[in-house]
């Protein structure tokens, strides 16, 4: 299992940061890293009662540092199929022979996201469909899928349509006893569609944050991504490779808030301002980590915690959501009594820290055990491929 997964890294793995004559991008490790230890920041406070407001999604409308995570991955994902998959077609391998890959994978994800909802109890009938994982699953498929068979300008195209065809859809369509254009939880499109072909089981009784009709623009979040990646191929230096990137992340950021006026950034519907707006974000973040880490070469320790998550990414994913889940299930004082997850809460962090700080020290001491033990597997080379 030494070779890196391609939805967690770039080819040929380090036992640390990579030295500054690597070709790695160490960069896009070190951003999908931080994600995903975003990501298991904000899934698990010690008490969902007691959340900071910048660590939990806005309410509907509107955006907070927690609602940038998930597309920031998207985004991650698609800068990295051109950098794996240019070389594999250099090589001669059939574009057929990588999109059946890719549908695999995809398949794959999808099969795990459905078995973190199943178990323990497998009540099928029951169970959420849609998920993180099924949604990445389905995106990785599409947006693979375009960079293989499409050119450069179909995929603009691509992108641009979808864009515009999901805001015609949300605005013009109308939604029985709703009518046209209401973007309110229950009146939208998106969440009459899930109603209709997912009813009984989606996340809220009535909608879902990662629903079907809004994958379709979350396609348009891997392809900006993927435009990223083929600007990082091209023959220029790097100074001008990150002026490009945080130029088109300023120009993203300055669209997406100007159609937030008529189509409101909304990270649950997945908006075609968020779109724009958050892959914004994720190329200035992307494009001063680009400048520092791969540009100007600042490594050193505190990179290293970084690469180690970004290098086993969906594994640490999957890993800490069923350890969380399985100490919610656990009881410490009978089948009706508190959960170790909200005794260990209680009694480790809340007992000195108090309600929010307390809650806000058990996620990050969840970052630091997970950190310790990827740390293990990255020291021994071991990277799980999905």
């Amino acid at each position: 299992m030494a070779e890196t997964a391609t939805l967690d890294a770039s080819p040929t793995p380090a036992a640390s940061v990579p030295p500054s004559s690597s070709a790695r991008l160490v960069s896009l490790d070190a951003f999908r890293g931080l994600t995903i230890a975003g990501m298991i920041l904000v899934n698990n406070p010690g008490s969902w009662a007691f959340v900071y407001a910048p660590l939990a999604h806005a309410e509907w409308h509107g955006w907070t540092p927690t609602d940038l995570i998930f597309p920031y991955f998207l985004f991650i994902m698609g800068v990295a199929i051109p950098l794996s998959f240019r070389r594999r077609l250099s090589e001669g391998v059939p574009r057929t022979a990588l999109f059946g890959h890719v549908v695999r994978r995809s398949l794959l994800l999808i099969a795990i996201g459905l078995l973190m909802r199943a178990v323990p109890s497998f009540d099928f009938a029951q169970m959420r469909w849609a998920g993180v994982l099924q949604r990445i699953g389905l995106v990785y498929v599409a947006a693979g899928g375009l960079y293989l068979w499409l050119k450069p300008s179909g995929r603009w195209s691509a992108a641009g349509g979808l864009l515009l065809l999901y805001w015609g859809l949300m605005v013009l369509v109308p939604v029985p006893g709703y009518g046209a254009g209401d973007l309110s939880v229950e009146g939208n499109l998106a969440a009459y569609l899930d109603r209709m072909l997912m009813g009984g089981h989606l996340w809220q009784e009535t909608w879902d944050p990662e629903g079907l009709l809004s994958t379709m623009p979350a396609v348009v979040t891997s392809l900006l991504g993927i435009f990223t990646g083929e600007w990082l191929q091209r023959d220029h230096e790097g100074s001008a490779k990150t002026r490009g990137m945080l130029l088109a992340g300023v120009g993203l950021v300055a669209v997406g808030l100007v159609w937030n006026v008529a189509f409101p950034i909304n990270k649950s519907l997945w908006t075609s301002s968020y779109v724009l707006f958050t892959a914004g974000t994720a190329l200035l973040l992307f494009g001063i980590m680009y400048w520092a880490i791969d540009v100007r070469r600042w490594r050193g320790p505190w990179l290293v915690p970084l690469v180690v998550y970004g290098m086993n990414s969906i594994a640490v994913y999957v890993a800490s959501g069923m350890v969380t889940k399985a100490m919610v299930r656990v009881r410490v004082r009978g089948d009706g009594g508190t959960s170790l997850y909200g005794w260990i809460y209680e009694n480790v962090f809340r007992s000195w820290a108090g309600d929010y700080n307390g809650s806000l020290s058990f996620a990050v001491s969840y970052v630091i055990l997970w950190l310790a033990l990827m740390w293990i597997l990255h020291r021994r080379r071991i990277y799980i491929k999905i």
